[in-house]
């Protein structure tokens, strides 16, 4: 029986161990090991709703374990530490309660197939300070952590007798993350009053979005830029392009022309690029965001015996271009992976990867949601916004749910997700 250790369980990485364990691991065919850092599982897009506190992870994240029980797999919690492609093997790091008591030493693993699934991390680029002063969202735990300064910060800013005093946000980076979490902070600020902060609203409090390039979004087409502008500014937060920031303080950030953009909570979602622990294993070809090169099958340019998918992935198409590190990159790797492991145990060929671009969507809290749709049969590009654009970016989460439960199980969580959604806070004060 094959061994197959799949190492991350995020968008790609959960959808690719729902898809094996439908199959390989339901027939008997392979044994299926997922390993993540966290219990739970929260779909990356949606971090910066947990951060703002507008989403739950306990309704809307996937418990490993429970999840494991029910479709066929195994699932480990650890932090992967190094690879032995000699001897196929994998080893995780000693695991430690929050008192520092050891529960679990070193743990090796061993693998006919390992499909690398880590993410990405924000890149700071080495500049000063950000690392000791701002927030990262790429994880779960920095959302949370996140969260919990901004509760303290509003709760600093309601006790204040000077309407005047306002709260100070910061976001460098105006990708997708960026902008949405700027949209959802404004709406969370006015929903403040209705849960014990009676003196705060949207009025009281400042959002600036910096943005190093010509204009926000730059990885989207103009339109949806421009779009997401003009909603932006009508809600009253700064958009500073052309800004580039070179440090990073407790006070603010300190842009080339040495002006202190001022701040209370400084966030960094400027670039992204593969862990800092692929360069440590020295094992692999990586381009400059230290992405994993692969070769037409997503398979590493050192191992067969290693896939990689999602965000940690360098594949780099027939344009020159990279494929970019989006959810819809991820589920398509997941895909195209899920399909070669199985050919590999009916020993049939593999099937080469191709990206298929479906068009981006950004979504600004209730006030706005902009994006594009590549027709696939005009080839060309829709725009679209409002409430057809809404419609479609929860059909994209919908999507996700049903690739990792099923559509019965599926159809259920979206259900009890609603049903919370109408009885529960709309904002999590925890």
């Amino acid at each position: 029986m094959q061994k197959i250790v799949i190492v991350g369980g995020g968008a790609g990485g959960l959808e690719l161990v729902s898809r094996l364990s439908k199959t390989l691991g339901k027939k008997k065919l392979a044994q299926i090991i997922l390993v993540d850092r966290q219990p739970t599982h929260v779909w990356k897009p949606l971090l910066h709703e947990v951060a703002a506190g507008v989403i739950d992870k306990n309704s809307d994240g996937v418990d490993y374990r429970i999840h494991a029980a029910r479709h066929n797999y195994q699932f480990q919690l650890g932090n992967m530490s190094d690879i032995d492609t000699l001897n196929k093997q994998i080893t995780l790091d000693p695991l430690f309660d929050e008192q520092g008591q050891l529960l679990l030493p070193d743990r090796v693993i061993d693998y006919d197939y390992l499909v690398l699934a880590i993410g990405s991390v924000s890149n700071d680029f080495g500049t000063p300070g950000v690392a000791k002063h701002a927030y990262f969202l790429d994880s779960l735990a920095q959302a949370e952590r996140f969260h919990k300064a901004l509760l303290n910060q509003l709760l600093r800013i309601n006790q204040q007798t000077d309407s005047s005093s306002t709260l100070k946000v910061a976001i460098v980076g105006a990708g997708a993350t960026g902008t949405e979490l700027a949209a959802q902070l404004h709406h969370v600020a006015n929903l403040a009053r209705s849960y014990g902060m009676p003196s705060m609203s949207s009025k009281r409090l400042e959002i600036s979005i910096i943005e190093a390039g010509n204009r926000i979004l730059p990885a989207l087409p103009e339109r949806i830029a421009l779009s997401a502008k003009k909603a932006l500014t009508k809600l009253g937060i700064k958009v500073l392009e052309r800004t580039r920031i070179i440090e990073a303080q407790k006070t603010g950030f300190v842009t080339n022309d040495q002006v202190l953009i001022e701040a209370d909570l400084l966030v960094w979602a400027a670039g992204i690029k593969a862990p800092d622990f692929i360069q440590t294993l020295d094992i692999f070809e990586t381009n400059k965001v230290q992405q994993v090169l692969v070769n037409s099958h997503l398979q590493s340019t050192v191992s067969d015996q290693i896939f990689v998918i999602g965000d940690c992935c360098g594949f780099k198409q027939e344009d020159g271009s990279w494929v970019p590190p989006r959810a819809q990159s991820a589920h398509q790797m997941a895909s195209l992976v899920a399909t070669n492991l199985r050919n590999i145990s009916k020993n049939k060929p593999l099937v080469d990867y191709r990206y298929t671009d479906y068009g981006s969507l950004v979504h600004l809290s209730k006030y706005s949601t902009v994006g594009s749709l590549m027709g696939s049969l005009s080839n060309s590009t829709m725009f679209i916004e409002g409430r057809i654009a809404r419609l479609v970016y929860i059909s994209l989460y919908n999507m996700h749910q049903f690739a990792v439960h099923g559509w019965r199980k599926g159809l259920l969580v979206l259900l009890t997700r609603k049903l919370s959604n109408i009885v529960g806070p709309k904002f999590k004060l925890h």
